[in-house]
């Protein structure tokens, strides 16, 4: 979802109206008097967005994906009558082909380049959802790779028969299986390749607004 997609959701109210909201997701905003995404802010009755060096006005960058908490995302896709993807179809969605089997990256075997997405640092932003097209999956979506994490809605935990890699090892991993922290895929623009891999998975809480994070939605059902 883009930040022009988001503004929809704050002029219709959606930070005020509690139905969207999950009841601890509701608490968080309601207490952090969350109005907007923390990377917008408001100056002289007009949205402008935080860069990481300068202020923009919001509307120049309406096709960036928007940076949000997982809460607010799964407020979101509730005003849109839709839901977060889990890990596991986000897995399919980004590495599945048509053919039952799994690629390494989303457009295949090559090597992560600067045709495939926005990771590694190439634009110290995020770019227009879309803009790599060579980067694109086996079923056509974009930016799975770069731009930002993705939020999923599954919690953070072991997958069966997890055992630390490292004895003694668990500080990014075990230590977090709280039931606090989800999943996040994908890769953000200042990822480094190396951890582009399709076995990465990073982790936030849920109430944590600050981490380069977008979402996308699936139809409920």
């Amino acid at each position: 979802m883009t930040n022009g997609e988001f503004l929809a959701f704050v002029d219709d109210g959606g930070y005020g109206r509690q139905e969207l909201w999950a009841p601890d997701d509701w608490d968080w905003s309601h207490d952090e008097e969350r109005r907007h995404p923390a990377t917008w802010t408001s100056q002289d009755c007009r949205w402008l967005y935080r860069g990481l060096f300068d202020l923009l006005p919001l509307e120049r960058v309406k096709d960036w994906p928007v940076y949000v908490s997982l809460a607010e995302a799964r407020a979101f896709a509730r005003w849109r009558g839709l839901r977060l993807p889990t890990e596991a179809e986000f897995h399919r969605a980004a590495y599945g082909d048509p053919t039952g089997g799994e690629r390494a990256f989303p457009w295949g075997a090559a090597t992560p380049g600067r045709e495939h997405g926005n990771f590694d640092f190439r634009c110290w932003a995020p770019t227009p959802v879309g803009a790599f097209p060579e980067g694109a999956s086996a079923w056509g979506a974009h930016d799975l790779v770069g731009n930002g994490w993705e939020w999923t809605d599954t919690p953070f935990t072991g997958f069966p028969g997890f055992e630390p890699w490292i004895t003694g090892y668990r500080g990014y991993s075990a230590d977090f299986f709280d039931g606090k922290h989800f999943v996040l895929k994908g890769g953000s623009w200042a990822t480094a390749t190396e951890l582009l891999r399709r076995s990465f998975r990073n982790w936030f809480q849920a109430h944590y607004p600050y981490v380069f994070a977008k979402f996308r939605c699936v139809a409920r059902g």
